[in-house]
């Protein structure tokens, strides 16, 4: 895979699949630019870096968007361009819609849509003037199909799918690329994580996430479907069958979902 020099930006990088696309990126020899919220992560992930990587660790909240034109500008100070922006940072939810406290649908908006297209279009005009660059989004499953206790989660992966099939459009002949990668179950703590209905955090790992693909694992087929500018990429194990249910037998899998124990 050539990505040998390559500069890759990624968000969500202090943990998760953010983490391990950060190891798999740098075992293919590109330089990176590690983001999240959480900087002693980030440079303990940096740590693990193997030896040699060129990378720099940039702490940035995705949702304090008037923030992210300058720390473009600081990634361009430091490498020059952009050629792999990976827009990993994401939160997910469990809870009811009945129960969810607005505040929580708009939090989660805010993170998974809104800061996905702030830096993007901040990360764009740099890409544009070269008439080179990929963008990368990692979506999930439910970036397609929903199940209970997820919606704001359903609503924000679907919305990054509409805009971003927009975009590649609309890039076509510019030069830039976009892939929309979709997990299934990975063994992380994104159910740890998730938000509850009072926009605490659930604080439980679900079995299916225990029983998920390796984030590390993953983070290689991601690689591929990086390497291959493909457009849209299913990563998962039995569950990506949902998709193909929902787009063939639509009732069936409405029967499916409603008895579905989403945890």
């Amino acid at each position: 895979m050539a990505f040998s020099q390559k500069v890759v930006w990624i968000t969500g990088a202090s943990s998760g699949i953010g983490e391990h696309l950060a190891y798999a990126f740098a075992g293919h020899g590109a330089r990176l630019i590690l983001s999240s919220r959480n900087e002693q992560e980030l440079k303990r992930v940096q740590k693990n870096l193997p030896e040699g990587t060129n990378s720099l660790i940039l702490p940035m909240d995705v949702t304090e968007f008037d923030s992210i034109p300058a720390l473009v500008q600081q990634v361009l100070g430091r490498f020059g361009r952009i050629d792999i922006l990976v827009n990993n940072a994401g939160i997910s939810q469990r809870s009811t819609v009945k129960e969810t406290l607005f505040e929580v649908d708009e939090k989660i908006m805010k993170v998974n849509f809104l800061g996905t297209v702030a830096l993007t279009k901040a990360v764009l005009p740099g890409m544009l003037e070269r008439q080179e660059g990929q963008i990368v989004v990692i979506s999930s499953v439910m970036g397609k199909v929903g199940t209970p206790r997820r919606s704001a989660y359903a609503a924000s992966k679907h919305a990054l799918h509409g805009w971003f099939d927009c975009l590649r459009a609309e890039l076509h002949d510019e030069g830039v690329r976009v892939t929309i990668i979709c997990p299934g179950y990975v063994h992380t703590n994104v159910t740890v994580n998730a938000l509850t209905a009072d926009g605490s955090p659930n604080r439980k790992m679900a079995e299916s996430t225990r029983n998920g693909l390796s984030p590390g694992l993953f983070a290689e087929k991601a690689l591929r479907a990086i390497a291959r500018e493909r457009e849209e990429e299913l990563i998962g194990g039995k569950e990506i069958l949902g998709v193909y249910i929902k787009r063939f037998f639509p009732r069936l899998f409405s029967r499916i979902a409603r008895g579905l124990k989403v945890s």
